[in-house]
């Protein structure tokens, strides 16, 4: 969609035309962003801002305590006890591909990621469920651990 609209100017000048186009994402499309930018502007970027968690955000994690039937919950203990050693931790990451469900309610992202300490590759798909507002509700990481809790003893 195009939008021409005539600026302003003062008597005696010419008249400027300024054209714009406006994309509006579909909920698909908007899901599938959220994904990558987790992944890209969040993990690669070591920006924990970059990643749009609702406040009463729930995260499933294989290596916290008590494994995935422990959640963490709430965006500020996220920051606190999951985010806080990964910026140092974290190399590249290689966005790979997103999924979206039918319903448009939750996605997927699959990637790899460079763990500095102990040096390895996680090859990783993280699942969303996100609201109406973009916002991240739930989240569950999916990957194989060993290459952190016993490097060197896949074979």
């Amino acid at each position: 969609m195009k939008i021409s609209r005539d600026s302003w100017v003062p008597p005696n000048l010419h008249l400027k035309t300024i054209t714009m186009n406006i994309e509006t994402l579909s909920k698909a499309e908007l899901l599938h962003q959220v994904a990558r930018d987790y992944v890209i502007k969040g993990l690669g970027a070591k920006d924990f801002n970059a990643i749009p968690y609702d406040e009463n955000v729930v995260l499933r994690v294989p290596l916290r305590p008590g494994g995935t039937e422990n959640p963490l919950s709430g965006r500020e203990n996220l920051r606190a006890e999951w985010w806080a050693p990964l910026p140092s931790l974290v190399g590249k990451v290689k966005f790979i591909d997103s999924f979206v469900n039918q319903d448009c309610t939750a996605a997927t992202a699959e990637f790899h990621c460079e763990i500095l300490n102990p040096r390895c590759v996680l090859r990783i798909v993280d699942r969303f469920v996100i609201n109406e507002e973009g916002k991240i509700t739930e989240q569950e990481n999916f990957f194989d651990p060993r290459d952190l809790t016993h490097p060197g003893s896949k074979g």
